[in-house]
């Protein structure tokens, strides 16, 4: 692919070559783009991809993939920004062409980090699956083979004589082996089924269906697009060399995405003695748990120092501030106020950014609290919708006061996975609207958004709260796969983690 600044006159091509060129409304992008496009294109392109990719994440946030509502929106997305979204539909040459350049132009920008490969990554894959959910049936064993997928349907005279797999696939029961399709795969690549005893298996091959069989393909497409990003990082060099493309790639990569939460605009919009109330009223659960942690033991790890510190220095508090609020509940730990001024104030400073290299640490975003440093026994930090145990998690929302109809439908939501739905719906709850009205993926953004609806933008007032229902202290908590499907990013965040773990290590 090559870049020019003139105007750039598009490639002519008769009708069979512009089919044969894009086969399908969805690809694994295994062949790099070859023509000349105009710098002008390169960007708007790049542009309406991270549009759509925010788009994806947004409505993976908000509703629960795979449900009409999710579904129904994401293709008026994909309507609106011209890109390839159904087979058999008139004219696709041109949006099918936008979605392969526009995909590798962010290659380019997205593979500069690792967390940023994992969000790029993220939201392709939970594209594809969109377009694999509406692609049809006839269509499928082409794509599979122009995927260069080794996954072949077997006949229907080969099921009649195989009708071991009905009772091997529990995704089988109740459907007639005749109606539905069945895939022959090599068995290493049913692995995942094959360890839940989910496939039936012979001579080597799993003979998978094709409710199941989306799984695997997500898996080829995140291994093979994860080692195109790390060869794409290594040759990344001589193109920032490009003095055109260095800026626009790195504009690309932090922008369109969600607030950076680590600007200080809101320096001082809180003071200490306004915390409690504000933990019951507007922090999200990860927080209100470990300020009520900190309360009743004068102390948290450094997992949950880490977590704490970064979200009260976004909401607004001072190093000031922040140094008096530590200081004051770890004395009443009976911790000497000199030790607590060796080894503890130098860390908080160091997290403003006042010590060590001097970095503007930023607050943690959902994506990095529900996929880093499961929390481990006699820890608080984490997602209590993804590292709490169920029961445990029912004990706290009711301490919320959530209603019992509104502890099942979060219940709900956590049993699928979904957890930024869940812990949207417990805004909803506590805040009393139909619908929040925006997609959450950071901790901050949920204050702000508390705050918003409570005081509609006013500053905030102290006012006085009844206290929380007594509840039982977690013991162990339980950590289960992230699910792939509620990723989002904050993509400022560029922070170095090992470094800040170091300074908060040390335990009394």
């Amino acid at each position: 692919m090559e870049f020019s600044g003139r105007k750039w006159r598009k490639l002519r091509l008769a009708g069979d070559q512009r089919n044969a060129s894009y086969p399908h409304c969805l690809q694994f992008y295994l062949q790099p783009p070859s023509e000349n496009i105009s710098l002008i294109e390169f960007e708007n392109l790049a542009i309406d991809r991270v549009k759509l990719l925010k788009s994806v994440e947004n409505l993976g946030v908000s509703y629960v993939k795979g449900t009409e509502q999710y579904q129904s929106k994401l293709e008026s997305e994909l309507r609106k920004l011209k890109f390839s979204y159904r087979e058999n539909l008139e004219d696709e040459y041109e949006p099918r062409r936008r979605d392969h350049i526009s995909h590798f132009i962010l290659r380019l920008a997205y593979c500069q980090s690792e967390e940023l490969r994992r969000w790029f990554i993220q939201q392709e894959m939970d594209l594809l699956r969109f377009r694999f959910s509406i692609l049809p049936k006839d269509k499928i064993q082409d794509f599979l083979k122009d995927s260069q997928l080794q996954f072949e349907a077997i006949s229907d005279e080969e099921k009649t004589l195989r009708q071991e797999i009905v009772a091997s696939s529990p995704s089988l029961s109740g459907l007639k082996l005749g109606f539905e399709s069945i895939y022959k795969i090599p068995f290493a690549d049913a692995l995942d089924l094959f360890r839940g005893r989910k496939v039936y298996l012979e001579d080597g091959f799993a003979y998978v269906p094709l409710k199941d069989i989306v799984a695997i393909i997500l898996n080829e497409f995140r291994a093979k697009l994860s080692k195109a990003l790390a060869l794409t990082a290594r040759s990344l060099p001589a193109v920032q060399s490009d003095e055109r493309l260095q800026p626009l790639l790195n504009h690309l990569s932090h922008s369109y995405t969600s607030q950076d939460y680590s600007t200080q605009g809101n320096v001082g919009n809180i003071s200490v003695d306004q915390i409690d109330l504000l933990s019951t009223k507007s922090f999200p659960p990860c927080m209100r748990q470990l300020h009520k942690a900190l309360r009743e033991n004068h102390h948290l790890r450094h997992g949950g120092r880490m977590q704490y510190d970064l979200f009260l220095k976004g909401i607004g508090l001072t190093l000031e501030q922040a140094l008096q609020f530590w200081k004051q509940e770890f004395i009443k730990g009976k911790m000497d106020p000199d030790k607590f001024d060796k080894g503890y104030s130098y860390n908080i400073r160091h997290s403003f950014g006042k010590e060590g290299k001097r970095t503007d640490y930023t607050p943690f975003s959902c994506l990095k609290i529900i996929l880093s440093n499961p929390p481990s026994q006699g820890d608080y930090h984490g997602c209590p919708f993804r590292h709490s145990d169920p029961e445990l998690l029912k004990q706290k929302l009711q301490s919320y006061k959530i209603s019992p109809g509104g502890i099942s439908q979060i219940l709900d939501l956590v049993k699928g996975t979904h957890y930024q739905v869940a812990c949207q719906k417990y805004f909803e709850m506590i805040h009393n609207v139909d619908d929040c009205g925006f997609s959450l993926n950071h901790p901050n953004q949920f204050f702000c958004e508390s705050q918003r609806t409570l005081n509609g933008g006013k500053d905030i007032k102290k006012e006085p709260i009844q206290p929380e229902t007594p509840q039982p202290k977690p013991s162990v908590q339980k950590t289960k796969d992230a699910s792939s499907a509620l990723a989002s990013l904050n993509s400022s965040l560029e922070m170095d983690r090992e470094g800040l773990e170091d300074y908060f290590s040390e335990d009394s």
